[in-house]
C-alpha cells in the first residue's frame, strides 16, 4: 500500500533530483556550446599565422602536423570533448518523442570520431608543413587513412543526427528548425569535390559546428520546447 509517507517521500526525492539534473545537463550543454567556437577560434589563428597555409590547398587537419601539430591536435580532441558532452546533454534533456535514443548516440559518435581524427593525424602533403614536397602524399600512412575515416563517420553521424532532428522538428510543426536541420545534413553529406576538398572540409567543419552549438544552446535555454 502507498501511504501519504511514501508519496512525500517520492515528492520530495523528485523535487530534489530535478534541479540537479539540469544543473548537470547545463555544464554539460555549455561545453557542448563552446566546442565550436573553440575549435574554429583555434584553428583560424593557425591559419593565419602558421608558414606556408593556403586554405584553398591545405585541409584544416593538415595543421596537425609539424612541429606546432600539437596546438590542432588539441583542439581536435577538445572538441571531441565537447561534442561528447553534448551527446550527454541531449541524452539529459531530450527524453521523449522521435531521436530521444538516436540523437545521443549519434552525437556521440560524432565526438569520438573528433577525438579519433585529432589523435591520428594526415600525413604532410603539397608542400605543408614548410619544407614538404609539393603534391600529395605518394602513400598514406596507417594513421593518415585512419584520420580519414575517423572524420567521415564524424560528419556522416552528425549528418544523420541533423535529419533525425529535422523529422522531429517537422513533427512538431517547427517548420525553421526542421528547414535548418535539413540544409545542415544537405551539406555534409555533398561527395567530395577533388578541386576544392579543403574549402568544402572548412564549410562543413563550420556547419557541424554551427549546429552543434545551436543545438547545446537551444536546449540550454529551453529543454522542453526547443527540440
Amino acid at each position: 500500500m502507498v501511504t501519504t509517507e511514501n508519496t512525500a517521500e517520492t515528492t520530495t526525492a523528485t523535487a530534489t533530483r530535478v534541479p540537479a539534473v539540469r544543473r548537470s545537463s547545463g555544464r554539460l550543454l555549455l561545453a557542448g556550446a563552446l566546442a565550436g567556437p573553440v575549435f574554429f577560434a583555434s584553428a583560424l589563428a593557425q591559419a593565419l599565422t602558421r608558414e606556408g597555409f593556403d586554405i584553398t590547398r591545405h585541409p584544416i587537419s593538415l595543421l596537425s602536423t609539424g612541429d606546432l601539430g600539437w596546438v590542432q591536435i588539441t583542439t581536435f580532441v577538445l572538441a571531441g570533448v565537447g561534442g561528447l558532452a553534448l551527446a550527454a546533454g541531449v541524452r539529459l534533456t531530450v527524453t521523449e518523442g522521435i531521436g530521444r535514443r538516436a540523437l545521443p548516440i549519434l552525437v556521440t559518435i560524432f565526438g569520438a570520431g573528433m577525438i579519433a581524427a585529432g589523435l591520428l593525424p594526415m600525413d604532410p602533403e603539397n608542400g605543408f608543413p614548410a619544407g614538404t614536397p609539393d603534391g600529395p602524399v605518394a602513400e598514406m600512412s596507417w594513421h593518415g587513412v585512419a584520420h580519414s575515416a575517423a572524420a567521415a563517420v564524424s560528419f556522416t553521424a552528425l549528418a544523420v543526427a541533423a535529419i533525425v532532428l529535422a523529422v522531429r522538428c517537422a513533427r512538431r510543426r517547427a517548420v525553421p528548425a526542421a528547414i535548418g536541420n535539413g540544409v545542415a545534413a544537405l551539406v555534409l553529406l555533398l561527395p567530395m569535390s577533388p578541386d576544392h576538398m579543403s574549402i568544402q572540409i572548412a564549410v562543413n567543419g563550420l556547419v557541424a559546428f554551427t549546429w552543434t552549438t545551436v543545438l547545446a544552446v537551444s536546449l540550454a535555454r529551453s529543454p522542453r520546447r526547443s527540440v
